[in-house]
């Protein structure tokens, strides 16, 4: 049960990196407001991220960084 809980964390995680990679490879170098809906459109519903990290990752995204580590 543990290892499934791990695994589906897991799963959540790279998911939410996948997601973040995905905007900011299509995104890069836009207009904060721009980033920010696009992130909104894609990021999955779990694990959650804060109004602040959302922010701080459409910031780095406009301005042409990859947050994701991929």
């Amino acid at each position: 049960m543990i290892a499934d809980r791990a695994t589906r964390q897991h799963e959540d995680n790279l998911s939410l990196f996948r997601a973040v990679h995905d905007v900011a490879i299509r995104h890069r170098g836009e207009p904060f407001p721009q980033v920010m809906a696009a992130l909104a459109a894609r990021l999955p519903g779990a694990p959650r991220l804060t109004g602040d990290e959302v922010r701080r990752i459409a910031e780095e995204i406009s301005l042409g960084r990859d947050p994701s580590g991929l």
